[in-house]
Parts: C-alpha cells; structure tokens; sequence
C-alpha cells in the first residue's frame, strides 16, 4: 500500500471509530482479512480517481476494489463517517478556524449514470437522471453537511434538513453549536414560508428577492459555497454519481467534507 493514500494524520482520527473485526474461526479460519488502513486506502483510491472498483489496482493499493466497496458499505452503516466529520468540526472550532454566526447553502446538479435511489430527471440537464449536491458551509466554506436528492428536487425543500443535519460542534466550554446566527441563500430558497421558519430558528436570514433584477450583493458573501462545491468536485468520484446506493454515495461526500475539514487543520500551523 502506499503511504500517501492514507496519511498518518487521518488514520488516526479515523482507526477509533471503526467497528471491531470480526473474530476468526478456529477451524477453518480462512483468508486473511484486509487490513482497515488498506480498505480504507482502496476507498480513497476510488474517491480521488474516479476509477470503477472493479479497476482498482490491487498491486498499487494492497486490495480489491470489491474489498474496499465492502468495507465502505459496512462503515457507512456503523455511523463512521458522520462521526469522522463532526469530530473534525469540533478540531476546527478549538482551533478558533470555524466561524458559525455566517453561514451558506447552495445546490450542485450531478448526473447519475446508473438508476437507484435518489435519482430523478435533471431541470438543467435535459431532462437526463441525475441528483443533486445540498450543502452547507460556514464563513470560510468549511462544509457543515452534505445532503443528497434526486435532481428533480427543488433547493428550497432541502434547507431545513440541511440545518437538521449540522451535528453538535464541540469544542469548546459550554453548549455545542448547532446553528448560525445569519444564513445566506440566493432566490433559489426566496419564499416567505422558509424565511419564517427559519425566523423561529433564530436564524437571520440574508436571502436574495424572488422577481426583482439581480444585484443584492449577497455574492461576496455566497462565493464561499461555490468554492466549497469545487472542492468537493475536485474528488473524481463525485463528479458524476456513478454508485447505484443514495447511501454509498453520501458516505464518499461526508468522508469527503472530512478531508476538506482536515486539510485546512493541515494549512493553519
């Protein structure tokens, strides 16, 4: 395997959330299981390359893709990589590098090659299947959380589960934080139901006017999340969503909101 597929720095952060190895027969044991840092090296593989599992090369990553897309499923239903994400989010608001009184949300289209769950006909794209991207992020475009829908659904229905699924960030004294005190959106989420909801919240909302020429000076604030999409779509694999599963597909964007999390830990010492 190679060592730069997972670094020491993730692996350790990463090693204490995932489930315990089956035990071994003592009659009969069979093969070896895969190392976890291997499996988890074949998943990175695939993320960062956008290559099939099938194609993974086993003599450069140490397993089969077929291996690596076991290990992936089995994490993702043992909670590992929300645990991952939030944990480095409460690294992050020590460090004083989270700032959540300013957030961001926004929707990305994707086309979907393969049907499954959480597909539908694309607005933007002819009409072809495809999902989308919802995402949340704070002042510097750290990524809060990541849904995932079918491309037919409309930005709007997915802001308050979208806040629902911003975890308790610790990190320091007192309360974890849950929500910002001001979040930004364009016309996309402009409806009066939606501004009052969050109004209950406590949330201020900085939501561009449906039906009036643009110009509300609300992209100096927005570019954040735009830049935070190509983040996460400079990791081949989601660039198209070629993973039949919604959940397959969402466990690669909260490992890679983990990633984007840890990379910027990396750049402030």
């Amino acid at each position: 395997m190679r060592a730069d597929l997972v670094p020491d720095d993730l692996w350790e952060r990463v090693a204490p959330l995932l489930p315990p190895a089956p035990e071994r027969r003592p009659r009969y044991p069979g093969r070896l299981r895969v190392p976890d840092r291997t499996a988890l090296a074949g998943v990175l593989y695939v993320l960062r390359t956008g290559v099939a599992w099938r194609d993974v090369p086993a003599e450069t990553v140490g397993c089969s893709g077929v291996t690596a897309w076991r290990r992936l499923r089995d994490w993702m239903e043992a909670g590992v990589w929300p645990r991952l994400h939030a944990a480095l989010l409460g690294e992050l608001r020590r460090a004083d590098l989270l700032d959540l009184d300013d957030c961001a949300v926004d929707g990305s289209h994707i086309r979907a090659l393969k049907k499954g769950d959480h597909f539908g006909p694309s607005p933007v794209d002819q009409a072809r299947p495809g999902c989308k991207h919802h995402l949340i992020v704070d002042r510097h475009g750290i990524p809060l959380a990541v849904t995932l829908t079918g491309g037919n659904r409309h930005d709007v229905t997915q802001l308050l589960p979208l806040l629902d699924a911003v975890p308790p960030i610790r990190g320091l004294r007192g309360r974890p934080r849950r929500k910002p005190r001001r979040l930004c959106a364009d016309r996309g989420y402009g409806f009066d139901k939606h501004r009052r909801l969050l109004w209950k919240r406590g949330i201020k909302h900085l939501i561009a006017r449906r039906g009036i020429a643009h110009g509300s000076g609300l992209g100096k604030v927005r570019w954040v999340v735009e830049r935070a999409f190509a983040w996460l779509h400079q990791f081949k694999r989601l660039r198209i969503r070629y993973e039949r599963r919604a959940d397959l597909h969402q466990g690669l964007l909260e490992l890679t909101c983990s990633l984007i999390c840890l990379r910027r830990l990396r750049t402030s010492f």
